[in-house]
């Protein structure tokens, strides 16, 4: 009897982690410009004309209850969109500072163009029409993986703008071109129509969390995943595939001795994500995404900046160790 009870115990054991494997492999379709996905903050929308082409670009515009008079611009990443600082900018907003969230044309609930020539330089441009709509003159810019590259870029263009410069974990620290075969934008295509759950999910475990999973990090898996079920996914993959080749082919990297505000740099010690790294041969790959390494080359580019390392934290220190991420960036902002 007792041997039964165990047998059926673990059977049903193994029956609730397939369910539960089931769910989380079952995410649902999201629409074109996630229209079925709601954001924790209001949505606004700036409308303007691109190439010939007009697009709405989709923010939040998070008002603290108590303004300090300070606002400051979040930069998302390449595989995210403005949702995902839904910490941050509640931390930020008590704090009294005034938090703009866009998501940059291409990406979450902004226009996806048919035809469009991606550069850091027009989003930059992008970003900074959004900030003269709200009449902003003066902003902090943290960005975050690609968002550190757009900050990058938008910093070096409008340096008048920028009070304070804070990159999180950014990709663009090394020039990716001299060590990874080029590959041109139909292959990256290609490569976003064969994405799935199980695929994402794998990629994000490996070189953002370094194998160590939290129920909280599947929200972020399911919004790509479920644009993926889209009837207009192969329109999101095209987007796609032009945003990486714009990575790929416009490093900031040699232009950081350049800035002259004053920087933050917070760098989780983990992460090795480095563009195009499959394609490299072996003994190279291994040399790639470096951070650890980076983030001090980096730092010793950008006059008097700081440099705070989070040991034993991926590419996202915001989401996968919100304390240790927000402490320093609070004080380092209120400096």
């Amino acid at each position: 009897m007792k041997a039964q009870l165990v047998k059926y115990i673990a059977g049903f054991a193994i029956l609730c982690l397939s369910f539960s494997t089931t769910v989380a492999q079952s995410p649902k379709a999201l629409g074109l410009c996630l229209e079925n996905y709601e954001y924790p903050f209001p949505v606004q929308y700036i409308s303007f004309t691109i190439q010939g082409q007009p697009v709405k670009m989709a923010y939040m515009d998070v008002q603290p209850a108590s303004a300090n008079g300070k606002v400051i611009l979040l930069l998302h990443g390449k595989n995210f969109n403005g949702a995902y600082w839904r910490q941050t900018a509640q931390a930020l907003t008590e704090k009294g500072y005034r938090v703009i969230i866009p998501d940059q044309i291409g990406f979450g609930k902004s226009s996806k163009p048919t035809a469009i020539q991606y550069t850091f330089q027009l989003l930059a441009q992008n970003t900074k029409a959004l900030l003269d709509t709200l009449q902003v003159n003066k902003v902090s810019v943290l960005g975050h993986s690609m968002g550190g590259m757009l900050a990058t870029r938008f910093t070096l263009m409008y340096p008048d703008k920028v009070e304070k410069f804070i990159l999180e974990n950014p990709i663009g620290l090394e020039d990716w071109k001299l060590k990874v075969p080029y590959q041109p934008v139909e292959t990256w295509y290609q490569s976003e129509l064969k994405q799935n759950y199980n695929s994402i999910r794998q990629y994000q475990l490996d070189n953002y969390y370094g194998g160590q999973w939290k129920p909280a990090y599947d929200e972020w898996v399911n919004l790509l995943a479920g644009w993926t079920l889209s009837p207009e996914y192969s329109r999101i993959a095209w987007n796609a595939a032009l945003t990486y080749d714009m990575i790929f082919t416009q490093p900031v990297v040699y232009e950081f001795e350049q800035i002259k505000t004053p920087t933050l740099l917070i760098i989780g010690q983990r992460d090795r994500t480095a563009l195009g790294k499959a394609q490299a041969p072996e003994a190279v790959r291994k040399t790639l995404g470096d951070y650890p390494a980076l983030g001090k080359q980096t730092r010793d580019k950008i006059k008097n900046a700081k440099l705070v390392e989070l040991d034993n934290v991926g590419h996202l220190p915001h989401i996968e160790a919100f304390d240790r991420f927000i402490q320093p960036l609070l004080q380092f902002l209120q400096s």
